[in-house]
């Protein structure tokens, strides 16, 4: 009888309305270099790839992040669909995360946008992944959303 490994996919779901038109919402979010804006400083995010102005659809993106006790992690993503001012999807290529599935969503309102993000995520490791996340991965995720909503209603509002 084969091994079936117990796997907890994740998912967090964040919507945020932004006073902004679609334009310049997909301006700034399509641009791969604002990364970098809304990703909090603690995690001494650097971006070490080559990055073009606008984001396309199988861009590679790479990265070094400290997200847990200052130890540096080489991560990829990769830009793997995009419908033009409508939502675009990363996916890891390369990093901590035996899935990471990031869906980036902008829908026009009345006087503004909803932004919606969806992130599917797994940290794998077995048992060993589901305490870690437990214990801080899971938090930590959520920590970066809520510092990310917060830069853009400083931004916007």
């Amino acid at each position: 009888m084969a091994h079936q490994e117990n796997r907890t996919m994740k998912t967090l779901k964040r919507t945020q309305f932004l006073p902004i038109s679609l334009d310049e919402a997909w301006e700034f979010f399509s641009t791969p270099k604002n990364l970098n804006e809304i990703t909090p400083p603690n995690m001494t995010f650097t971006i070490t790839s080559e990055l073009p102005e606008k984001m396309y659809e199988g861009l590679m993106i790479t990265y070094r992040i400290t997200p847990i006790l200052n130890i540096p992690i080489e991560w990829c993503t990769e830009i793997t669909k995009i419908k033009d001012h409508q939502y675009f999807i990363d996916e890891q290529r390369k990093g901590p995360y035996r899935i990471w599935h990031h869906e980036h969503h902008f829908k026009e309102v009345e006087n503004g946008i909803i932004m919606t993000d969806i992130l599917y995520y797994e940290i794998g490791f077995s048992f060993l992944g589901t305490l870690a996340g437990r214990l801080f991965v899971d938090k930590k995720i959520a920590s970066i959303f809520d510092y990310r909503h917060q830069i853009l209603a400083d931004r916007f509002f």
